[in-house]
């Protein structure tokens, strides 16, 4: 019987060091920036169609459409439209600082300062909103 053939021993392997990939979109600001954008994004469609659902309802029925109409004067519905309001102000601003990010030849650069900024527009003028509005929903007229 034939003995089976040796290989060469295999040279020592370099040691390769591990590279961490720096992305926008893994961790920190600029993932949350797309998720959030993504959430805001949906909320606003859903809204979106149940508004154009809702008011096509004058059509069919006007005693249904002001039933229904009815139903958004309470102060549940009053709080999902401080939520609401909160959504548009991210989106909005997000979306500026997404056509920045993507445009601008420093945008990646300054992706991190554009984010907390679009947080804090958002949070001031959020912030100018909900007195006003949570006195209306809570009857402080």
């Amino acid at each position: 019987m034939a003995a089976a053939p040796t290989l060469p021993p295999s040279p020592p392997r370099a040691k390769v060091k591990e590279k961490k990939f720096a992305t926008l979109y893994r961790g920190g600001e600029g993932m949350w920036s797309w998720v959030l954008q993504r959430i805001t994004g949906m909320l606003l469609f859903l809204f979106l169609l149940v508004h154009v659902l809702d008011t096509a309802l004058v059509r069919v029925s006007p005693e249904v459409y002001n039933e229904v109409i009815g139903t958004y004067k309470t102060p549940i519905m009053g709080l999902g439209e401080l939520g609401l309001v909160a959504a548009i102000l991210f989106h909005a601003f997000n979306g500026v600082r997404v056509i920045l990010v993507d445009f601008l030849a420093k945008g990646p650069r300054y992706q991190r300062l554009m984010f907390w900024i679009v947080i804090a527009l958002a949070g001031i003028l959020f912030l100018g909103f909900a007195p006003r509005h949570l006195m209306n929903v809570f009857g402080g007229h």
